[in-house]
């Protein structure tokens, strides 16, 4: 994918109007990606989906601890309770669905936790923290957002298809349910109203973080795709 830079701030548009624009392109790449056809056509190897469900339950320990960030920055009392529930949800997300993923792979949630976390996981994860906990409220909140957002419009995309395979269709029913869409469109309210109180250059900046963990994303599931090691 071709380098692409925030555009300037436009007030005409909302905040998330701002960040979905400046990424709109990764999220086109996101669903052409061999990855996201394979869910839904049944074609996707096993090998790949386990190689992401492992890399998912390394990556989600890490995003938890940022959002455990990003609560303790948060403006209101209500945002921080939120914000922590979220981080919660996340390690219960990697102790329960993963373990059952893990089962039906003819694996163990413990022999995943052994094995490495592996180049573009620690890469993503590392930039979440590092934005976390340098960054303003709003770039932190720009930083974690693409994780919720990008798997609710895919969930979303995807539900009505489903896929043949059943491990793939129950994957595709948690982010396509309305509960997890119902998080989403809590956690976007949120950054709307954080981001009328931004300058141009804040929001700029929260682009600029909300663009890189897109682009990401799309990497995450490219490395379950190529199989990812690392190469020494």
């Amino acid at each position: 994918m071709a380098a692409q830079h925030p555009a300037p701030a436009d007030r005409r548009q909302s905040f998330t109007e701002q960040l979905w624009a400046a990424a709109e392109p990764v999220y086109a790449a996101v669903l052409d990606h061999p990855f996201l056809a394979g869910l839904t056509d049944g074609t996707l190897p096993h090998a790949a989906f386990r190689h992401f469900v492992v890399q998912d339950s390394h990556y989600l320990r890490d995003y938890a601890r940022a959002l455990a960030v990003c609560a303790a920055k948060a403006p209101t009392e209500e945002d921080v309770r939120a914000l922590a529930e979220d981080a919660v949800g996340a390690v219960a997300a990697e102790q329960s669905m993963h373990a059952d993923f893990m089962a039906a792979l003819g694996s163990d949630a413990a022999r995943a936790a052994a094995e490495p976390v592996l180049p573009t996981t620690r890469a993503y994860t590392s930039y979440l923290l590092a934005t976390a906990y340098g960054g303003s409220f709003a770039e932190a909140l720009a930083a974690v957002l693409p994780c919720y957002w990008i798997y609710a419009r895919v969930g979303e995309r995807l539900l009505a298809a489903s896929s043949p395979d059943p491990l793939y269709a129950r994957w595709i029913a948690v982010y396509g349910d309305e509960a997890f869409q119902g998080v989403v469109r809590r956690v976007l309210a949120l950054a709307d109203r954080v981001g009328e109180g931004l300058s141009d250059a804040e929001r700029e900046r929260a682009a600029a973080h909300f663009t890189t963990t897109a682009r990401y994303e799309w990497m995450f599931w490219d490395a379950a795709w190529r199989g990812e090691s690392w190469p020494v």
